[in-house]
């Protein structure tokens, strides 16, 4: 099951005509700090987001120097605002699809990328930073209570749920190292394999932690009468009484309307997501464009993403100078561009 949650629409800026330097597409850390770095370089910067950042159910971002404790609705849009006070801009929509296209006269590359309302743009270096979707077990009344009592991340929600009991609903093997992690937030954790496989090392060492093991599957989530998180039904009926519950979910990155690109995808080991690979700085396999955030670092939080949007953003603007002044130089010599 993909959890994705939609903001509500903001103020979109209009779609400039011609072409520009950068298109970033997604809207979130990594996409506005990238192009906060193009727009402070000068560059035409066009950011096209569809309002769904992975973070919309938190109450708050956490990890992050300065901003720790912050709605990530505010963050975003302090982030709009910064991007927009340096002449880029913020387009509200979906791409349907992204393309290479003809060349420039000088040979320059060229992409066009094309909006779910029919609107499009031309552009000449492209940033994906589209984030991802973290899918969770097919268990009835877990996903109501996702980034409230249901949590994925230790370092993201840890302290707000620390001396709660908790249990981690296992999803595969990536489960053990996550149980260890919540076991340093509260002495009371138990562990649902939930039809995973657990070695007796394991269960030992689970043991010697004080972290219980419950082998029934689970059948559901119940809720009290307020409709907090009471904890799981077992197949057999009983209750096992639970706060919170933290799972390590499947990411896949959001990929829609980009198989034109042909970004190269990997999956990570233990079932862990699909990533999009990308090199030093967010590199690609495909000359002119790059990715950023947990689009290709599905473990990224809010500071990694950013810091990977400023690299992506300053390395972009570096190829453009390069190509910027190759061009000048053909030009001053009266040379014609290879075809």
């Amino acid at each position: 099951m993909a959890v994705t949650v939609t903001t509500s629409p903001y103020a979109s800026d209009a779609l400039p005509g011609g072409t520009v330097d950068a298109v970033v597409i997604g809207g979130g850390a990594a996409g506005l700090t990238g192009a906060l770095v193009l727009a402070r370089s000068r560059r035409s910067v066009v950011v096209i987001d569809g309002g769904s950042p992975r973070n919309a159910p938190a109450a708050a971002m956490h990890g992050f120097i300065v901003l720790d404790g912050t709605e990530p609705r505010e963050i975003l849009r302090q982030g709009q605002e910064q991007v927009r006070q340096y002449g880029g801009r913020i387009v509200f929509g979906e791409v349907a699809s992204a393309a290479p296209a003809a060349s420039s006269a000088d040979g320059d590359l060229r992409f066009t990328l094309t909006l779910a309302d029919g609107r499009s743009i031309t552009a000449r270096r492209l940033l994906v930073a589209t984030g991802l979707r973290d899918v969770l077990p097919e268990v009835p009344g877990l996903a109501e209570h996702w980034g409230d009592s249901v949590v994925h991340c230790p370092y993201c929600h840890g302290w707000e749920v620390r001396d709660q009991p908790i249990g981690v609903l296992a999803t595969g093997p990536a489960s053990v190292h996550h149980a260890l992690l919540f076991r340093q937030l509260t002495e009371d954790l138990t562990y649902f394999t939930h039809g995973t496989a657990l070695d007796e090392d394991t269960r030992a060492r689970f043991a010697a932690r004080g972290i219980r093991i419950i082998d029934t599957p689970v059948q559901e989530v119940v809720d009290h009468e307020d409709g907090t998180l009471a904890g799981l039904r077992l197949t057999g009926g009983q209750v096992v009484a639970r706060r919170v519950l933290a799972v390590a979910t499947q990411m896949h990155a959001r990929t829609e309307g980009l198989d034109a690109l042909k970004l190269p995808m990997e999956d990570l080991p233990d079932r862990m997501g699909r990533r999009f690979a990308s090199g030093m700085a967010g590199t690609t396999e495909v000359p002119g464009v790059w990715v950023a955030g947990n689009a290709t670092d599905l473990s990224a939080q809010v500071g990694a993403s950013a810091a990977a949007g400023a690299l992506a953003g300053s390395h972009i603007n570096a190829v453009l100078v390069t190509a910027d002044t190759d061009a000048a130089l053909a030009a001053a010599r009266g040379e014609t561009p290879a075809p």
